[in-house]
């Protein structure tokens, strides 16, 4: 999988056993996807999971490794993949802005991309079959790339992989049905039932979509307008999260809280977080009995390197090395539950529960792609 600020690459053990540990649990909702690892691993251990995020690089991620059924699927985009592989790199506007006005990939790369990518485009495939295609190609790109794993920026000397050749693999596809979306999540809580939500929401200022920039204008392969040195597409400044401003953040938080139809959840939430942990324990224990615990965590990579100056300068003292992640399991009681079916309203275009089943019962699952 693509690398990832957030990612709970170390974490997803602990999570996924924290969601077994809830009883007669078999459908996840998992609101906050991002490259949807913990999706993958839920749909791994045979649970049936719906992965939703508002930008359409995680949704092409969801969709891919939780919406596809390798049994279906597999053999077709193995094919495909080898297919795509073969395609000759041409030069359009992915190298031009990504490769030549700035330096994320070394344009021969970038010409295999811009190949690629325009291949995938003419071919009008199934969705399953374009969301595998796409998320190889995002991963492909990112074995190569030269930055630290952030869109920010990018390296001022080309990173060693980037002089690797780009090659497509085949994703790590699973058995099994699921479903992705790609809606707010506060529109996602009231449009989709479960029997546990599971939430990793962003927790401060830096926007995902600022971050993977460059993977959103490859999936959605609109040639935006960009600005400054990254070559940020312009609606990193017009498309904010209210997860990402302090003022907002709390009140993003507890509309969804409101809006979901579960019986139990399971939320990450960092130590660095715009809330306070008291704020966040005092938010979920009005909904259930909580559970919770402590994970310490190395910070990212921009730890590492330090604060820098716009000349490359080193200034300034970074934080603490170390966050700790908190793990919460909220059991929610039966009145928590009808309260919240009643508060939720099923967003635009979202499927209702099916003819024959109850909206409250929590056995009921229905998910749209």
């Amino acid at each position: 999988m693509i690398k990832y600020l957030g990612s709970k690459r170390r974490l997803v053990e602990r999570i996924v056993d924290r969601v077994e540990s809830c009883a007669g649990v078999r459908s996840v909702l998992d609101l906050f996807s991002g490259t949807s690892r913990v999706g993958h691993a839920l749909k791994a251990r045979g649970l049936r999971v719906h992965a939703n995020d508002h930008n359409a690089y995680a949704h092409v991620l969801g969709r891919c490794y939780v919406g596809v059924d390798a049994r279906r699927w597999r053999e077709p985009a193995a094919k495909l993949i080898a297919e795509l592989d073969r395609v000759r790199g041409r030069a359009g506007w992915f190298t031009e802005t990504y490769c030549e006005r700035s330096r994320f990939l070394q344009p021969a790369n970038g010409a295999r991309v811009d190949a690629i990518r325009t291949r995938i485009a003419r071919l009008a495939l199934e969705p399953e079959l374009e969301a595998v295609a796409l998320t190889s190609l995002m991963e492909a790109a990112d074995r190569v790339d030269s930055t630290v794993g952030l869109q920010m920026a990018y390296l001022k000397s080309w990173a060693a992989r980037s002089h690797q050749p780009l090659r497509l693999r085949l994703p790590e596809l699973l058995d099994g049905e699921g479903s992705a979306s790609c809606m707010d999540a506060g529109e996602a809580a009231g449009a989709f039932e479960a029997d546990l939500a599971y939430l990793d929401p962003p927790y401060n200022q830096h926007s995902y979509l600022g971050n993977y920039h460059v993977w959103e204008s490859l999936v959605r392969w609109d040639r935006p307008e960009v600005y400054g040195v990254a070559m940020k597409r312009e609606d990193v400044r017009t498309r904010p999260s209210a997860f990402n401003r302090r003022g907002q953040h709390a009140a993003a938080l507890r509309d969804v809280l409101d809006r979901l139809r579960v019986r139990y959840l399971v939320v990450s939430f960092s130590d660095e977080g715009f809330l306070a942990l008291d704020e966040v324990r005092e938010m979920l224990a009005g909904r259930g009995r909580v559970r919770e615990v402590a994970v310490i965590q190395p910070r990212h990579i921009g730890h590492k390197i330090g604060i820098h100056d716009l000349r490359g300068r080193k200034v300034g003292t970074p934080g603490p090395a170390h966050n700790r992640e908190h793990l919460f399991v909220v059991e929610l009681g039966p009145l928590s539950v009808r309260r919240a079916a009643r508060r939720a309203p099923v967003g635009p275009g979202a499927a209702r529960p099916s003819a024959g089943k109850s909206s409250r019962s929590p056995r009921a699952l229905k998910f749209a792609t």
